[in-house]
């Protein structure tokens, strides 16, 4: 009953079919056949865009080898070269609080935590070694119970002159900051004093550390990179007289120790101090990043664009040994002598069993002193010879005839010869 009225309907209403019909013709028209679906007849939509194709032969094979081969030897060799003529002192200071005298004169360092790196060959066993002494620095009124901190001593000497620049940097090893989780924990917006609420930073990447649990507040800056912040501090090296007496003082500077682009990242803050709380392991610590009521007074809440090592902090390294820059002279060389280094000790490391040292250093035109770089390159030349070599004995044990390239041209072959 119900096809037959819907078919009397179609037949009440004939100008509908037809046009119904019309539009299938229309699309049948329309569709090409496949043979006729095939792109424009041009020389680039039909690829015969004109093309140098190498033949690989031994004629031109073993010429390349060879000639890269020599490139990346004298490459890697003068990078080499330079690498090893950067001069690197290391000591590593984890254990001063434990193992160096907290009274009496210093005593030597253990040889197995430093290490001279100097181009000149210099009898290191007849030069004084270095050593060191530990303080511990009386905690202030009301954080009595805080951790220990103490103050390490560390003197040195330096055999031969040091020509500027001259760098010191903090290490640090076993210390994942390649981590995916720890390298994500930040929020970019809010160091660029973007309004950021506590629910949206503990709901976005700086969770767990996006507010405060105590106070509901937003932690600022927030994220684990921040909240773990490296703030041992360092005075520029003294030199000393054959007595221990101060002499000098070799300044070296905090400031330029970053990138050109990396203070585009940062902004000074505007935050009211009562709308935000500074990071766990910032509240209730002293030294460079420590705020021992555990709260942002007003006027003193923390500006990151303004503290270049916090810049260098939040630089992620790719690798769990890594160091960082802290102070530079560019200037001024460091003259041959005993120079001694003041250490607040602040940063724990057992916690994760890493270290820490400083490295005092020179610079050459492929960057300090790593001879990788001269390494890989020199390996690459070494394969290439031995590729070499390894053909050019094939080819002449076994050589193979080349066939006349002239007929791999389809387009003009060449003539038969009558």
């Amino acid at each position: 009953m119900l096809d037959f009225g819907l078919a009397k309907h179609q037949a009440d209403d004939p100008t509908k079919n037809e046009d119904e019909n019309d539009s299938m013709k229309d699309q049948k028209e329309k569709k090409k056949p496949y043979a006729l679906q095939k792109p424009a007849n041009t020389a680039l939509r039909q690829q015969r865009l004109k093309a140098w194709h190498p033949i690989l032969s031994h004629s031109t094979v073993l010429p390349i080898l060879f000639g890269m081969g020599v490139f990346f030897a004298v490459l890697g060799g003068v990078m080499y070269w330079s690498s090893v003529r950067v001069n690197e002192l290391t000591i590593e200071y984890s254990s001063c609080r434990d193992e160096a005298p907290q009274s009496g004169p210093p005593e030597n360092i253990p040889s197995k935590y430093y290490k001279y790196r100097f181009h000149s060959k210099h009898d290191l066993k007849n030069m004084q070694p270095p050593q060191w002494s530990a303080e511990r620095i009386q905690p202030g009124p009301g954080r009595e119970n805080n951790p220990a901190r103490y103050r390490c001593t560390v003197s040195f000497s330096i055999p031969e002159q040091l020509d500027p620049g001259v760098f010191l940097y903090y290490k640090l090893t076993n210390f994942y900051q390649n981590h995916r989780r720890y390298m994500k924990s930040m929020d970019y917006l809010q160091l660029l004093n973007k309004p950021r609420t506590a629910d949206e930073l503990q709901s976005d990447q700086c969770k767990p550390l996006g507010r405060d649990p105590h106070t509901n507040l937003a932690v600022y800056p927030c994220g684990l990179i921040a909240n773990s912040v490296f703030n041992d501090t360092f005075a520029s090296p003294i030199m000393l007289d054959e007595s221990g007496k101060e002499i000098s003082t070799y300044n070296m500077s905090e400031k330029n120790i970053i990138w050109q682009s990396e203070y585009k990242h940062y902004k000074t803050p505007t935050y009211n101090a009562s709308e935000i709380v500074p990071p766990p392991y910032w509240q209730g610590a002293e030294g460079p990043f420590g705020y021992p009521s555990g709260r942002y007074e007003e006027g003193k809440v923390f500006d990151p664009s303004k503290n270049e090592h916090f810049q260098v902090w939040m630089r992620t390294a790719a690798f769990p040994h890594f160091r960082k820059l802290y102070m530079r002279n560019d200037n001024d060389p460091m003259t041959v002598g005993r120079y001694s280094i003041e250490i607040k000790d602040n940063y724990p490391v057992n916690m994760f069993h890493g270290t820490k040292a400083i490295v005092l250093s020179t610079a050459s035109w492929v960057g300090g002193r790593s001879i990788v770089m001269g390494a890989s390159h020199i390996a690459v030349a070494a394969l290439c010879f031995l590729l070499g070599f390894a053909l050019t004995g094939m080819q002449l044990a076994r050589p193979r005839r080349v066939g006349d390239t002239r007929y791999l041209s389809w387009n003009n072959p060449p003539k038969q010869r009558t």
